[in-house]
């Protein structure tokens, strides 16, 4: 089975930026910070920094991506103090200053350790944010940066979903519990942001996935306009050079969205805790929700699947949803065992793309884990066939389809 789309498992501005989001004052100084030590459960020593808002306030926990550390957001966290809110950032196990092995030390089990210890980790440092003096510790708000950090400040809201009021993701993904979780959380405002240009696609269809599934009313979603680069490697692969479009990084190219978070915060944490203005501009910007949570209803496929046969009777060439969108939704029915719904959702995906190298070897994964082993094969062996035609894929994008493809078939040829 391929990699999913990220680390997990290891227009313009919608139109301008001033009119996705009211303009509030931007505080003029940074408060300073000072360098926490917190012991994890296990007893590994984490590193924090803590900006303390000048009066009480609400408080704020931001998660890095997996290839920074926590002194990407200091210049957004000392924004943040100044206009109010106390500020905590963090370095996971591994990372930064944090104990911990770094993950590429890692082996497969090891890392499957550190998994399981990180909601502890992020825990602890939840629990010192809310006690310190001057923290509203029932109104909390999370960032998170990359595919790490979105999903980790997605889960910490579920965790503590009566404490914490709004979320501000940039460049991430969550998985199906945690997209379920927004789905069902409408009093959870939260500010989804990407860049066409991200250098880790499919970065942009999940982020559109986690704007789809929110259900709060005062959700914002930020796009930046760009051309969407060829699939280098996973966040968490060296080599893939940083363009400024992913995750924190995206503050040095767009100098603007530092105030715009600040004032995200402002609005949601000070102004009216866990309420936002309503904003549908996403809506416009996304056509295709509506086929995406149809797909999530029960028949909803097969709605969807006539939908699509009667906009081909029109235009033979109509698509009604981004391919890599949909293969998302199926992976993540695929990781909880929930196959017969997987191999739905990646049928779908063929028939709307037939001549889709991954479109196929994805619906043999989901075929291999619902038990129908012929079909699996027929699917990779038809992905690798088109790979010598399907030439829309960067080579090491395509070099990761055929060695799905080819394990594939090794494992049914040896019964392993």
């Amino acid at each position: 089975m391929k990699r999913l789309a990220f680390a997990l498992v290891a227009v313009t501005l919608l139109a301008v930026v001033g009119a996705t989001l009211p303009s509030l004052s931007q505080p003029s100084e940074q408060a300073p910070s000072r360098v926490v030590d917190l012991k994890a459960l296990d007893g590994t020593l984490l590193k924090a920094s803590y900006f303390a808002a000048p009066k009480p306030g609400p408080g704020l926990l931001l998660l890095h991506q997996i290839n920074r550390q926590r002194k990407a957001w200091d210049d957004l966290a000392g924004q943040l103090a100044a206009a109010g809110i106390n500020t905590l950032t963090l370095d996971m196990r591994g990372f930064g200053e944090s104990g911990g092995t770094p993950p590429d030390q890692l082996t497969p089990e090891e890392r499957a350790q550190a998994r399981e210890r990180r909601p502890g980790d992020i825990d602890t440092a939840f629990q010192y944010l809310v006690s310190q003096p001057g923290v509203m510790g029932d109104v909390i708000g999370l960032g998170g940066a990359g595919a790490f950090g979105v999903d980790s400040a997605v889960q910490t809201a579920r965790r503590h979903s009566a404490q914490v009021k709004s979320l501000a993701l940039l460049s991430g993904e969550t998985l199906l519990d945690g997209l379920q979780f927004l789905r069902q959380t409408p009093q959870l405002p939260g500010l989804f942001v990407l860049a066409d240009d991200d250098e880790y696609p499919p970065t942009q269809e999940a982020m559109e996935l986690l704007y789809i599934f929110s259900s709060s009313p005062g959700k914002k979603f930020i796009r930046y306009a760009g051309d969407r680069p060829p699939w280098l490697g996973f966040e968490d692969v060296h080599g893939v050079p940083a363009t400024g479009s992913h995750g924190t990084d995206m503050f040095r190219v767009h100098p603007e969205l530092p105030g715009i978070i600040v004032d995200w915060f402002v609005t949601t944490l000070i102004k009216t805790p866990g309420q936002a203005p309503v904003d549908k501009t996403g809506a416009t910007e996304l056509p295709f929700a509506q086929i995406v949570n149809q797909i999530e209803q029960p028949g909803g496929v097969a709605q969807v699947t006539q939908q699509l046969t009667d906009a081909r009777r029109k235009d033979p060439k109509a698509q009604l949803w981004p391919e890599a969108l949909v293969t998302i939704m199926g992976y993540d029915h695929l990781r909880v065992g929930e196959t017969k719904k997987a191999v739905e959702i990646m049928k779908l995906n063929v028939t709307a793309y037939p001549e889709s190298a991954d479109a196929n070897d994805s619906l043999g994964d989901a075929y291999l884990a619902d038990g129908e082993k012929d079909l699996a094969r027929h699917c990779a062996e038809k992905a690798l066939a088109l790979l010598a035609s399907d030439t829309t894929d960067s080579e090491p994008r395509r070099k990761e389809i055929r060695d799905s493809a080819q394990q594939k078939l090794k494992e049914l040829d040896t019964g392993h």
